[in-house]
């Protein structure tokens, strides 16, 4: 009877969709997983909104810590109240330093602090040791001169006089008050500096050895190591552990042999076991070191990503091992998800978009102790995402 043949044909459907499941769940790959959660953070007090988020970072009490650009990346209709004559009653910019708990709750904040400072016109990175002290970078190219110019000059604030070139690493109390500088503003030097820096992109502390990482990577070319309590120069090193170069290394281009030095050198991120993640931006990859600057391995994420780049900033996963490497790939509008001892892609999240859990311009990336990931969007993104970890689950290469 036609309703027993339909009957049978349908049962073969459901155990031939078992077995098909049961056989791409085997060989998809175990990684964590996320939920994105839309309310987070909190919202901000005293119509305060964020300009160009440019670093996220998590301290010990897994409070994010968040850096942004300020009044100078807001759109004119984003601050009408500070201009002249007042044009509404929204908005205002945010100080540049915030602190947030993981539930969302603004903890404290500062911004520039008193005259004698030498406050970046364009702050990039955000760090915090162990000892709870904050560390920002000084070196983030102005939109849209960001796309790809080496040595571009950002504009001064509100038509002014352009303000002196950053050149600066910063350390602060978690209150703000100034401890320490390396570097100093409008007095940039080369690749082979051992007293100053030329647009730092993002910092890193080693407490364990009482060092300061310094990607220095947007004009020059290297990462720079140096004392954290005192800021003496200890050694740098370019591409492949080489000397660095700033001759200009024209277009990328994915079908070239690689190139022999960074281009954009955007984070230096230290492992539990002793090994230095760099992000080379425009060169799709991530170059692995030994402390002392010794070259171990690269690998290249989404190779074809002209314009930005692909590598963008780097995070470890919490577990003990740092199994995984979570990527910010704020020109694909991406997070990649990496198995740390391959560096083979085997998982993501995210896609271009305004929505929550949707990016543009993802630039900064942090994982508290619990594994979940916190993001920062640059440019006209301006914002930050939670990503709450929700386990290890057989996911697709292809992203979550």
């Amino acid at each position: 009877m036609k309703w027993k043949r339909d009957l049978y044909i349908g049962a073969a459907l459901i155990v031939l969709s078992i077995v098909m499941a049961a056989a791409q769940g085997r060989n998809a790959s175990q990684a964590p997983r996320f939920d994105m959660e839309p309310l987070w953070p909190k919202p901000l007090p005293n119509h305060w909104i964020l300009g160009s988020v440019t670093g996220v970072a998590v301290d010990a009490q897994d409070h994010i810590w968040v850096v942004h650009r300020g009044l100078d990346s807001l759109a004119a209709n984003e601050k009408g109240p500070t201009l002249n004559p007042p044009a509404s009653s929204c908005c205002f910019s945010a100080p540049q330093i915030l602190e947030f708990d993981a539930a969302g709750n603004l903890l404290s904040y500062w911004d520039r602090p008193a005259q004698g400072v030498e406050w970046p016109q364009s702050p990039s990175g955000i760090a915090v040791d162990s000892k709870g002290n904050v560390w920002i970078g000084g070196g983030q190219l102005p939109a849209p001169a960001a796309a790809g110019a080496r040595g571009a000059r950002g504009a001064g604030a509100r038509g002014a006089a352009p303000a002196p070139e950053d050149a600066q690493v910063i350390k602060f109390s978690r209150t703000g008050q100034f401890l320490l500088q390396i570097g100093h503003a409008g007095k940039a030097e080369a690749s082979d500096s051992t007293t100053g820096l030329n647009r730092p992109a993002n910092v890193e502390i080693d407490s364990a050895a009482n060092e300061v990482y310094v990607a220095d990577g947007y004009v020059n070319r290297r990462v720079a190591v140096f004392d954290a309590n005192t800021g003496v120069y200890k050694r740098h090193w370019g591409a492949y552990g080489e000397k660095p170069d700033d001759a200009t290394l024209g277009p990328y281009d994915p079908n070239a042999p690689p190139a022999k030095q960074f281009r954009t050198v955007s984070c230096a991120r230290v492992s539990k076991d002793g090994f230095v993640y760099v992000c080379d931006r425009q060169n799709d990859r991530i170059q692995v070191f030994r402390k002392n600057g010794t070259f171990v391995k690269e690998a290249f994420v989404s190779k074809t990503t002209t314009g930005d780049g692909s590598v963008w900033d780097i995070a470890f996963s919490s577990d003990g091992q740092q199994r995984f490497i979570y990527v910010a790939d704020g020109h694909d509008k991406k997070v990649w998800i990496l198995l740390r001892d391959t560096l083979e892609v085997v998982s993501g999240f995210g896609d271009g978009g305004r929505l929550p859990g949707l990016f543009f311009g993802v630039g900064s990336i942090a994982v508290d102790s619990k594994g979940n990931v916190y993001t920062g969007e640059n440019y006209e993104g301006k914002r930050v995402q939670k990503f709450a970890y929700k386990g290890m689950a057989a996911v697709s290469n292809r992203g979550q």
